[in-house]
């Protein structure tokens, strides 16, 4: 499909089942409307060898439909001038430069969501680009991520945007550099180590500068056409412009456009937006037809990229989306976890001691799908919870200073519950220097706050050392199991351990206290007797000179039951603390 180079020109071919008459036009033929008819093919499908076309030309199909004639980019196109403009010629050869990166296990992965426009840009200015964040990736290695996620790059209407309304499927954003932009800049992650987790949005197209509205002419009720539904299923929250997944062409071109990233580009990974109007028409009324869409997808996807994960962002923490599809799952390697965020949130950013709940984070630290976390990614930002009426946790805390004592320590404490519960841990751009105030896609983030507050960053880059056992005594972070054993929800702090094997080396006791009072010579349990290492103060002032410096520090843990554990210790911690305690 598309523009196809051949050994003398390039052949092209569009579905168009409606059209009685197609032909290619470009700068190749003068933009001539006879010289390069194309011929009808089985199914609907058109097609024509054009010996004197090129890399590098524009395109774009006249098709006539009775009295109609449009002017149509290529659904397939991977390049095109904007979103309004003409298709290019693609030429999809690239020096990868033997890349051959291969995804860490889920269980260590360390996943950082950016947005190319604003990761790496001056205000005031033009988007990002690939390049301005190829040179944002040294930072990102040194924070220790291993995957970033990237917002949708798929060409969108204008130069800023989200990315979340695709105006062409198959091209790449052309602001943002365009498709060989996006291949240089998964080249550069991977030789720093980082996987590139890409956002597609299937879940409906446009709805502005949106080329397939109608696209050969033919439509029912006003609505879309061929690669749209044209009655009440069109129906979404942007709009009426969800693709037809009972089409087998429409099931066709979204299949191809999934395996396109993974194929041609070398990405890691995809996370398909609110999968929830993938498979429901509106909450309550299934789709079957989406359902049996990221079904394909994701048998496809394991079968020939094993070690790709799939993220589905669908938000009802429902265990069948990240069933395998053999027991009648969707097949999703894992999927956001509100069943996290939201109660972490809340109880970082309440004003009020009172007002927070330790059950409550118990459950979210415990929370698993089909007994597996690692089919879950856990936060306390993204892009979706620091915009739409919220903020960046900092800035929640405080509104007024999201760079206060308060929004330091329990931001940070956010982080730490992040890195510590068993999941795949996720952080959103800047999140690692507070930034502050919400998210929007013409608002670049701050780069100066990574140098002032470098101790902030260096508490992220230890927590992520620790989840991925960079030391090698913290192995129970990367392990399936947790035992919240010590819950006091009037003084708001809780115990549990970590572990993936047990034993030393492996065994991990966090401490988190919630509330504004310290505690001193405080009983908790633990595990196994013998002396164990603090890994971990959030509150040393190295961190922030707003920090206590409380004097935690390493304890020796004596048998005799407590917590419901053989052995307890007496322990202090600081106000809005986490302590890490690991033993070698």
């Amino acid at each position: 499909m598309g523009s196809i180079l051949c050994e003398h020109g390039v052949a092209f071919r569009v579905w168009a089942p409606n059209a009685s008459s197609v032909s290619v036009i470009g700068n190749f033929n003068d933009w001539s409307t006879e010289a390069n008819p194309l011929e009808s093919e089985a199914g609907g499908y058109w097609y024509a060898d054009v010996l004197n076309a090129e890399v590098g030309n524009e395109y774009r199909y006249l098709i006539v439909n009775g009295e109609q004639r449009l002017s149509r980019v290529d659904p397939y196109a991977r390049q095109v001038t904007n979103s309004i403009g003409n298709g290019v010629i693609h030429d999809p050869d690239f020096d990868w430069d033997g890349d051959a990166y291969t995804l860490p296990p889920w269980n260590e992965l360390v996943i950082y969501e950016l947005h190319i426009g604003t990761f790496n840009d001056e205000p005031g200015g033009t988007p990002g680009t690939f390049q301005d964040a190829i040179a944002r990736l040294p930072h990102l290695k040194r924070l220790g991520v291993n995957a970033v996620q990237v917002m949708p790059i798929a060409e969108f209407a204008g130069d800023f945007s989200w990315g979340y309304n695709p105006a062409h499927l198959f091209a790449v954003e052309s602001s943002y550099g365009g498709p060989n932009g996006l291949k240089q800049f998964v080249r550069a992650a991977h030789q720093h180590g980082i996987g590139v987790i890409l956002d597609v949005v299937y879940n409906h197209f446009g709805p502005s500068d949106l080329n397939l509205w109608q696209f050969d002419g033919w439509s029912e009720n006003g609505l879309g056409g061929i690669y749209f539904y044209n009655d009440w299923r069109s129906e979404t929250p942007w709009g009426n412009t969800r693709p037809d997944y009972g089409r087998g062409e429409v099931r066709q071109y979204i299949r191809d456009n999934a395996l396109m990233w993974l194929e041609e580009y070398h990405v890691d990974g995809l996370r398909m937006d609110m999968t929830l109007y993938m498979r429901n028409v509106y909450p309550g009324v299934d789709l079957p037809e989406g359902w049996s869409l990221a079904q394909w997808l994701n048998l496809e996807i394991s079968a020939r990229y094993p070690g790709r994960i799939t993220i589905a962002e669908d938000l009802q923490h429902n265990e069948w989306l990240t069933k395998a599809v053999e027991w009648g799952g969707a097949g999703y390697g894992a999927q956001w976890d509100s069943n996290f965020v939201h109660p972490i949130r809340a109880a970082v950013i309440a004003a009020d001691d009172r007002s927070r709940s330790m059950f409550a984070v118990r459950d979210a630290l415990s929370y698993s799908y089909n007994s597996d976390p690692f089919q879950r990614v856990v936060y306390s930002e993204s892009h979706d919870e620091v915009a739409n009426g919220k903020a960046r946790v900092p800035s929640e805390i405080d509104p007024t200073d999201p760079h206060d004592y308060y929004a330091q320590k329990r931001s940070s404490l956010a982080a730490g519950l992040v890195f510590t519960a068993p999941g795949i841990p996720m952080l959103f751009e800047g999140q690692e220097f507070l930034e502050g105030g919400w998210f929007r896609d013409d608002v670049p983030i701050d780069w100066h706050l990574n140098v002032e507050f470098q101790g902030i960053v260096r508490l992220y880059r230890d927590l992520i050392g620790l989840r991925l056992n960079r030391g090698g005594d913290s192995r129970g972070l990367c392990g399936r199991n947790i035992n919240v054993y010590h819950l006091n929800d009037p003084q708001n702090l809780l115990a549990f351990h970590r572990w993936d094997k047990g034993g030393p080396g492996d065994d991990v006791v966090v401490l988190v206290n919630l509330s504004a009072a310290a505690k001193e010579e405080y009983t908790v349990g633990f595990p196994r007797e013998g002396r164990w290492q603090l890994r971990l103060n959030s509150a040393w002032q190295g961190y922030s000179t707003a920090f206590s410096d409380h004097p935690s520090s390493d304890v020796e843990a004596f048998p005799g039951w407590y917590d419901g554990l053989p052995c307890h210790a007496l322990v202090s911690i600081a106000p809005y603390t986490c302590l890490i305690y690991c033993q070698v």
